[in-house]
């Protein structure tokens, strides 16, 4: 077995977005690179003869960004993105399968941003930005270019490209709402369209409105608005005419658990199909029947099909079942999923399992020695039952304990760990147990998996039971010899991050604390952040609530800044919008002012995620580095 290196991380490949041709002979998927070396991120379509995986190869020999494969209704033709002629400004490509040639259909000056084959062969549906006028280009030449805030922001707009004649018109309908989402009735009927009042994304996943679209007569009729951060269109015939669905958040509060809503079209009738179950919806997908649905359930995966009187489970996944593809009858699908031990992967098969693996895009990691995975399963302070995972050292047993431990908080907090591979350029659990260390992974409540109350009971009170529901956990790994109680470590990213943050002001019990872009105060963050109020919702209030204190305060990690012992490393992104660099700069401060040991990374022209090699190296050399100091003396 070989040992683990930074570099075995970063540098492989994977599989995304597997697309299954509706005939079932052939997948395609995008390859892309875990991390960029340059300015983009080159990917690859790749296809495969579902019979013969030996047949596999690459769609074109372009240096592009590849995305959004999408086949034609009679499995001949391939549509995809990609910016090979202009970097970073995506056109349509249409490969035919009968020659394997591959051309641009579309020269649109704002580039592409999504497409959508029609039953009819001869018309493609497309959403992309206005190109721009004359006036717009003299505007940006000369630098007169002030940003009026709701003025001239860019919208997506429905258009309809006729490979006959590469004329690209668009239909005047929807008015100046910004379109999101398209699906065509199985039929071959009329276009199912998700829009926005805007494009902004604090503001826009709270207006959405859901309307049809005649190709024939280019008229739409609209059916109102839909629940916050609507997506997932999936049609469906039933007795009473056709239903659309789609997954959106349970209202009332924008911090809840997803549910599928159906739209009987007729009656204008909806109903939550998803109410009350204990588990999640996070995947929707149409067939010429009932549609499936894919269900966090745990740490791991259902897939039910939604029959009128309820959902029907199909098959169970251990860990995830990711960008399902299905044939139009829903007998077949694709996914990816891993194990334990190994990466994702496509995988394929009756959609009442088992699937069967199609690819193998990391070989280089079979000979990688890893820690034993497990599920864990415990009880919250107040008798909720609790899931997660415990990675322990490689080589070890849980006898071997106890062991210096890490706990390393998800984000979101609507996510989840699943009993899936956990090795990333994030600091995960194997990349840590490589250097002897054991990694809790908890599933505190506010996270997916347990259905809606479960997900909704932190709106306003985070950093509360869910602290309590990780703390829990740690105490129980302690108490059966696995944890060294005096070299606990904890870690996280985003909300992850904020959970780490708050920890460290609410106990001294950790050595060493990581904070990757994590949340230190709500208040701001509901100010500055990309998704301003949804913060809110978790929080518990906004600045502008009146004369403070506010209940944001009480569950910022701001406020607790004085009493934190523990070091803190920091790391954060400089061009971070969904969590701005400003989080770090406002803990860093506080660190500073009361003395407190800390370290403050910060990586240039990085978002939310660390995309680039080196830094991706760095995050995980130095997080290791950080912990090694302060919990292996």
């Amino acid at each position: 077995m070989t040992g683990l290196t930074a570099e075995l991380v970063v540098d492989g490949r994977a599989p995304h977005t597997p697309a299954l041709a509706p005939n079932g002979q052939m997948l395609c998927y995008v390859l892309a690179p875990i991390s960029r070396t340059g300015n983009h991120l080159d990917t690859e379509i790749w296809l495969v003869n579902t019979d013969d995986v030996t047949t596999s190869h690459r769609a074109t020999t372009d240096t592009a960004t590849e995305s959004r494969p999408r086949w034609s209704a009679d499995s001949g033709t391939l549509f995809f993105l990609s910016d090979c002629a202009d970097r970073s400004t995506s056109q349509v490509h249409r490969l035919a399968l009968a020659d394997g040639t591959a051309d641009p259909v579309t020269n649109w000056g704002a580039g592409i941003i999504d497409h959508l084959p029609l039953a009819d062969l001869t018309m493609v549906a497309l959403l992309a930005e206005d190109e721009l006028t004359e006036q717009d280009a003299h505007r940006i030449r000369d630098r007169d270019d002030a940003i009026v805030v709701g003025e001239r922001e860019p919208r997506a707009r429905l258009r309809l490209l006729d490979l006959r004649t590469g004329l690209v018109t668009t239909p005047d309908v929807f008015g100046d709402r910004h379109v999101v989402e398209l699906r065509q009735r199985p039929d071959g009927g009329p276009l199912a369209v998700l829009t926005r009042a805007s494009s902004d994304k604090d503001y826009g996943p709270r207006t959405g409105q859901l309307h049809l679209f005649d190709l024939r007569t280019g008229t739409a009729t609209d059916f109102g608005a839909v629940e916050a951060e609507a997506h997932s269109l999936a049609w469906w015939p039933g007795e009473d005419g056709w239903h659309l669905a789609h997954l959106a958040l349970t209202p009332p509060v924008l911090q809840a658990g997803t549910a599928v809503f159906d739209l009987a079209v007729d009656s204008r009738t909806v109903r939550n199909r998803t109410s009350d179950l204990p588990m999640c919806p996070t995947e929707l997908h149409q067939t010429d029947a009932d549609p499936l649905v894919v269900f966090a359930d745990g740490l791991n995966t259902t897939l039910a099909r939604l029959d009128p009187t309820g959902p029907t489970t199909l098959s169970q996944h251990t860990g995830c079942l990711d960008d399902l593809s299905t044939t139009p009858a829903g007998d077949t699908i694709a996914a990816l999923t891993s194990t334990r031990y190994q990466p994702a992967n496509v995988h394929i098969g009756p959609a009442t399992g088992p699937l069967r693996r199609l690819t193998n895009t990391r070989p280089e990691l079979d000979a990688i020695a890893l820690g034993a995975q497990q599920p864990l399963n415990h009880r919250a302070a107040d008798g909720l039952d609790l899931d997660g995972l415990l990675v322990l050292p490689v080589g070890s047993s849980a006898a071997d304990g106890p062991f210096p431990l890490v706990t390393i908080v998800h984000g979101g907090p609507y996510d989840r760990y699943a009993d899936r591979f956990q090795l990333s350029w994030v600091p995960s659990a194997q990349w840590l147990a490589a250097a002897g260390y054991a990694v809790f992974l908890p599933n505190p409540r506010g996270g997916k998996g347990h259905g809606h109350q479960f997900a909704a009971s932190v709106a306003g009170r985070i950093g509360q039971e869910e602290w309590t529901d990780i703390q829990t956990g740690i105490d129980l790994l302690i108490a059966e010899g696995v944890a060294d109680p005096d070299r606990l470590g904890i870690a996280g990213g985003s909300h992850g991050g904020f959970m780490s943050a708050w920890a460290v002001g609410q106990t001294d019990r950790f050595r060493a604390a990581l904070v990757v872009a994590g949340v230190i105060d709500w208040g701001m963050l509901t100010a500055t952040g990309e998704y301003g109020l949804f913060e809110a919702a978790l929080g518990g209030s906004t600045g502008w609530s009146g004369i403070g204190p506010h209940p944001h305060d009480a569950v910022s990690p701001i406020s607790f800044a004085g009493r934190v012992r523990t070091p803190v490393l920091l790391l954060h992104g400089a061009e971070d919008t969904n969590v701005p660099l400003g989080q770090s700069v406002y803990f860093h401060r506080a660190l500073r002012h009361f003395g407190v040991e800390h370290e403050f990374v910060i990586y240039p022209r990085e978002g939310h995620s660390i995309r680039e090699r080196n830094h991706q190296l760095d995050v995980l050399r130095r997080t290791r580095a950080w912990f090694d100091r302060w919990l292996q003396s």
